[in-house]
């Protein structure tokens, strides 16, 4: 038996798009992935987040099942335009209100809040009006609205997070295109990514500043990372690896422990890289209180000449891989999801002890691993034997980093329930709760138990 530390946190993750629903309700204003939702050909079937898992009129219900499941702390994300509609000005009180009751629901059901502000679901008008992320208005008036945040729930809230995935909002939002707003950009990306890491630290301030003396919480920024192993001992893929990583992870954490972007950034994006001014460098640097992960897949990297084509598993040949100049493949005895992602638990291991070592061992938080799996209802029930594999094998990398020297104090399962997952739509599956879309009847899934046992015991696995 493996044993986790007494007080290593155990929770489950979603984000507000993902499963509120409500969009029209409760004086909430229209978020960027709602205008994209509707725009045709942009998600799976023309899907949207509509009624998604009609978690606003139930969350009462679903905290019920947290409870049953054991879960000790549950990571949910606000809607910035369910607090403030057009992103500006007063808060909405009813806004207020449905996050106060979700809150005290948790609590009184013994679940810690974990809360995430920004889960890249922009008021739409901030984008329409102020050109959103590419504005470097949108730091102060994030501040504002993580004010109002702090105030209205920092009472019972003490764990925040002020952005999920930023390589995600600016590669797949501002590059890619995939993803909202829509936009395509080798240059925007870089602009989108750099004023995220000093709205990060503008909130971050607020609460230090004004709320952290009273309220004593912590507030972090959660980033996503894919390992990259070397697909060969030649030294050139070993520093493509490292590049890629630096690529994905460094570029947004390095400047929170470092003040700056990673020096290989600099040389190859050149003028299209934002240079922090001294001021931002000290506002940012030190600004997050632990080290927020999220972590999905392992891929080999190799080196690519100049002029060479990449060919990636994944992600596309342009864009940020030019500037890396790295392939990226898996190996075809990997084990994949739902999603394509190779299952490669010792990639996670590899990856916390790379943070634990570059940044001095800091705090860590897995605040999302997970993977999609095909549901099929059987008789009323889920039999879910690969995903229980894939927990079992990712956690024993967790203690295996833990063992190594890794300060890792907490896993996030993303995610607690089948959900809208973005582009692709309602059919990948990576909830611990199986989503019947057609009636939204809920049907905990065999690994659901499983889970809920590894937590209960307090971490034996």
């Amino acid at each position: 038996m493996k044993q986790f530390p007494d007080n290593f946190i155990w929770g489950s993750a979603t984000s507000s798009y993902q499963i509120e629903g409500a969009w029209l309700e409760g004086g909430k204003g229209l978020h960027i992935w709602d205008v994209f939702s509707h725009t045709p050909g942009r998600t799976a079937k023309a899907d949207n987040g509509d009624r998604a898992c009609d978690h606003y009129h139930r969350y009462k219900e679903d905290v019920a099942l947290m409870a049953k499941m054991g879960l000790k702390a549950y990571r949910f994300s606000i809607a910035w335009s369910r607090i403030q509609p057009d992103g500006k000005g007063e808060a909405n009180p009813e806004g207020i209100a449905f996050y106060n009751r979700l809150i005290d629901e948790l609590l009184a059901n013994g679940i810690q809040p974990w809360v995430t502000l920004h889960h890249w679901d922009l008021p739409a008008a901030l984008q329409v009006e102020d050109d959103g992320w590419l504005n470097p208005n949108t730091t102060e008036v994030f501040a504002d609205y993580a004010r109002i945040c702090f105030a209205a729930f920092g009472d019972r809230v003490k764990h925040w997070i002020t952005m999920n995935e930023s390589w995600v909002m600016a590669i797949l939002g501002f590059y890619d295109g995939v993803f909202a707003p829509g936009r395509k950009s080798n240059r925007e990306c870089y602009l989108a990514a750099h004023h995220l890491i000093i709205a990060h630290a503008k909130a971050a301030k607020v609460y230090n500043d004004d709320f952290k003396p009273s309220q004593g919480g912590q507030i972090g920024m959660t980033n996503n990372c894919d390992w990259r192993a070397p697909k060969t001992n030649s030294p050139e893929d070993a520093a493509a690896a490292q590049r890629s990583v630096e690529f994905l992870l460094a570029w947004f954490t390095d400047p929170l422990y470092f003040g700056d972007y990673p020096q290989v950034m600099k040389d190859r994006v050149g003028d299209r890289l934002p240079k922090f001014t001294e001021a931002e460098k000290a506002l940012v640097k030190g600004s997050s209180d632990f080290f927020g992960l999220n972590h999905y897949t392992t891929m080999y990297a190799a080196h690519v000449s100049e002029g060479g084509s990449a060919n990636n598993y994944i992600y596309s040949n342009a864009g940020v891989y030019e500037d890396q100049h790295v392939a990226l493949t898996a190996d075809p005895d990997w084990e994949v999801t739902d999603m394509k992602w190779p299952v490669v638990p010792w990639g996670l291991r590899d990856l916390l002890l790379w943070i634990s070592e570059r940044y001095d061992n800091p705090p860590i938080y897995i605040t999302e691993n997970g993977c999609a799996m095909p549901d099929e209802m059987v008789d009323g029930k889920v039999d879910d034997p690969r995903r229980t594999a894939f927990l079992n094998g990712y956690l024993s990398a967790c203690h295996e980093a833990i063992e190594r020297g890794a300060d890792l104090r907490g896993y996030f399962l993303w995610s607690l329930m089948d959900n809208f997952e973005w582009a692709s739509g309602y059919d990948k599956r990576f909830g611990m709760i199986h989503i019947d879309f057609d009636t939204l009847k809920r049907t905990p899934k065999a690994s659901a138990a499983w889970y809920a046992e590894v937590a209960e015991r307090n971490g034996l696995v």
